[in-house]
């Protein structure tokens, strides 16, 4: 063979394994994920679950500014904020969007049927439409549910228990959410089981929750329940404060409540539900559909109890409610 050919002989494969090399030098394309949430920014709270969704989704393998990237918005619970916000986020084709509450994901429904939505938290997903069932959810949208309806009577049991000399309980709740009805039927059922009248008092804002809790401190032997919505727990420290000045028992559904000196408070863990959610955004980034993947019942429940506020109103903490307390702040 002449020196010329073979030199040809060995450059073509050379030069056929260049565009391999190239492609494998190629960085990985980087993913998207949009975050709503229908808070303030900086409310702490909040933003420690996102950045568990984060830590948890970095354990995963996927890395902010090397393969993935975050496109948070934090709307508070205005609703026309709320609509502009989801209507940039979807309009700009994030691979997967985590997001939360009840008002919040009929929008993301509407503006996009294809884009998978991972809820870390959420009602009752079968009756508002959400899923076709909780085991094949058949829609764009999966995730987590927030509640069982069991647990409203074990909320109310448990102030009960607090408060033996409660004889009437003002629902706090926001007709505009639409678990809110679920809530109230369970509730009023769970009362009356246990000879308490159930006051019912919706609200839209804290003048309302002002004028309810002012209302209720009239009476005598009186107790308050906040069931879950996103409007009660962006007002947290408000309320907590109106309620403390009027010397009543409650009973809230986030321990955010109890930890800035509300009484007690009994949900799930959202902590561990925002965890959850990563591994559900993993699958979803790595080629599985939303509407293959179950939403799943909370796993752990939070009982908190706060020993110096049930002090100040004078309440004796029953000794199986302390050992059964996850977190007890003195």
């Amino acid at each position: 063979m002449r020196r010329r050919d073979l030199i040809k002989v060995i450059a073509v494969p050379a030069l056929g394994c260049r565009p391999l090399t190239a492609r494998a030098q190629q960085p990985a394309r980087v993913r998207r994920v949009g975050i709503l949430l229908p808070f303030a920014k900086g409310d702490t709270a909040n933003e420690a679950y996102v950045r568990a969704f984060k830590q948890e989704l970095e354990k995963l393998g996927w890395t902010e500014g090397r393969n993935l990237q975050f496109d948070e918005h934090w709307t508070t619970d205005d609703m026309n904020l709320v609509r502009s916000h989801a209507t940039d986020l979807m309009g700009s084709l994030p691979d997967v969007v985590l997001a939360f509450g009840g008002r919040v994901v009929p929008i993301l429904m509407q503006l996009s049927s294809s884009i998978p939505i991972v809820l870390p938290g959420v009602g009752d997903p079968v009756r508002f439409g959400y899923a076709k069932s909780l085991a094949h959810p058949g829609k764009n949208v999966t995730g987590f549910t927030i509640f069982e309806l069991s647990v409203i009577g074990k909320s109310i049991e448990i102030l009960k228990q607090l408060a033996p000399s409660i004889l009437r309980i003002a629902l706090i709740y926001n007709p505009d959410n639409p678990s809110s009805i679920f809530y109230k039927r369970a509730s009023e059922a769970a009362m009356g089981q246990l000879g308490i009248e159930s006051a019912d008092a919706p609200i839209h804002g804290m003048s309302d929750i002002d004028q309810a809790i002012t209302s209720l401190a009239g009476g005598q032997n009186g107790g308050i329940f906040f069931v879950p919505d996103v409007t009660t727990l962006g007002l947290r420290d408000q309320i907590v404060a109106l309620v403390a000045r009027h010397r009543l028992p409650a009973i809230y559904w986030h321990a955010s409540f109890v930890k800035i000196g509300g009484l007690v408070s009994y949900g799930a863990d959202p902590t561990d539900l925002f965890r959850r959610s990563a591994g559900y955004v993993d699958r979803i980034l790595r080629g599985e559909k939303a509407a293959d993947l179950p939403f799943q019942l909370p796993t752990k429940y939070q009982l908190t109890v706060n020993l110096k506020t049930a002090n100040a109103l004078g309440l004796k903490v029953p000794s199986e409610l302390l050992v059964s307390a996850d977190d007890v702040i003195e």
